[in-house]
C-alpha cells in the first residue's frame, strides 16, 4: 500500500535459523539476546529514511511455507536471510526463493537477499550466495546481495537503504502512490 506518508510492506519469508528475526530486532533498535524461531508471523512497524516500513516476518518452519502467500498482497519488496555459512541449506534455499519469484502478487517486487553472519569465519561470499541461488538468472525483479551481520548490525541499513531507493524509484515512476 502506498500513500504520501511512504508506508511499505515487505515480507519476510525464509527458513530458520538464518537470523531474520534478530535482524528485525536490530534495526528496530530491540534486544537481540533472547530470539526465539518465528511461529506463525510477527509484524513490525519502523521508520527509516523518511519512510515507514510495515514488515512481516513470516515463520520459516516447512509446515507454514503453504501459507507464506496469505502474506504477499501489496508487498512492495522481499527481504530474503541467508545464513551464510549453511551450504547445505543453500539449494532447499533457493528452490523457495524462486518459488516465491512465481508468485503472481509478488510480480515485480525488489528482492534484497541479506547474506548473514558474515561475522563467522568460513561464510559464503556474495559471490558464491548469487551462484548457488542462481540469482544472475533473475530477469524479473530488482535484486541484490548485501553481505551484513545481524548480530553486530553491520551493513543491515545499508541494505535497507537500497531497498528503500529501489522501491521508491520504481513506485514513483510508474506513479502508483494514492493519496491518503
Amino acid at each position: 500500500m502506498w500513500t504520501l506518508t511512504h508506508y511499505y510492506r515487505h515480507a519476510f519469508p525464509t527458513h530458520p535459523p538464518p537470523g531474520k528475526s534478530t535482524v528485525i530486532k536490530k534495526i528496530n533498535g530491540e534486544p537481540i539476546d533472547e530470539i526465539s524461531p518465528t511461529l506463525g508471523f510477527n509484524i513490525k512497524t519502523f521508520i527509516h529514511k523518511g519512510y515507514t516500513l510495515n514488515i512481516w516476518d513470516v515463520g520459516g518452519q516447512r509446515t507454514l511455507r503453504p501459507y507464506w502467500r496469505n502474506y504477499f498482497e501489496r508487498t512492495d519488496a522481499i527481504v530474503w536471510v541467508v545464513d551464510s555459512g549453511d551450504v547445505e541449506r543453500m539449494k532447499d534455499c533457493k528452490t523457495e526463493l524462486w518459488g516465491l519469484l512465481g508468485e503472481e502478487r509478488l510480480a515485480g517486487a525488489t528482492i534484497l537477499v541479506l547474506a548473514n553472519k558474515q561475522d563467522i569465519a568460513g561464510s559464503m561470499t556474495s559471490e558464491q550466495i548469487r551462484q548457488s541461488l542462481a540469482l544472475g538468472d533473475i530477469k524479473s525483479h530488482a535484486w541484490r546481495i548485501q553481505p551484513c551481520s545481524a548480530v553486530t548490525g553491520e551493513n543491515l541499513l545499508t541494505g535497507l537503504d537500497w531497498m528503500i531507493d529501489n522501491v521508491s524509484s520504481r513506485i514513483y515512476a510508474y506513479g502508483a502512490i494514492e493519496a491518503g
